[in-house]
């Protein structure tokens, strides 16, 4: 009676284009961000990154309006004017969205739609306080 080989290897799935799972050989690699940090960006730095680049985007004349964006995005023209509204944040608030630490799998202390209203406020002094209030019930 002869015995069959037997092969171990250690594989792992890796996302593809378009959402589906790959097959690859090897130890899965340890999720780290460019900082060292285990976690993802969260999506309102994203979003605001996002409305900074399509702010360029109208600035250079890549893209003819707010319509044409969104037609390219694959969104609809409210949800263009949702992002490009964190463009009225006070820039200290722009940048602390940016800079905002990566999440590690829960969910986000800050989301976009909490911010929307201080978008709608125009005096950057209130939006810092509306956005100090925001920050400190998000730490809770």
């Amino acid at each position: 009676m002869t015995e069959g080989m037997k092969v171990t290897t250690a594989i792992h799935f890796k996302r593809a284009k378009k959402g589906r799972k790959v097959m690859k050989a090897g130890e899965a690699p340890e999720p780290e961000s460019e900082l060292g940090e285990v976690g993802t960006i969260p999506r309102v730095s994203r979003l605001m990154a996002l409305a900074i680049k399509f702010n360029h985007l109208l600035e250079t004349g890549a893209v003819r309006d707010q319509a044409e964006l969104a037609e390219l995005a694959h969104v609809s023209r409210a949800r263009i004017t949702q992002i490009m509204n964190l463009l009225h944040l006070a820039p200290d608030i722009q940048e602390e969205l940016l800079f905002l630490p990566p999440t590690d799998g829960r969910r986000a202390p800050i989301h976009e739609r909490a911010i929307r209203s201080i978008c709608a406020e125009i005096s950057w002094r209130r939006q810092r306080r509306l956005w100090g209030a925001l920050e400190l019930h998000a730490q809770a």
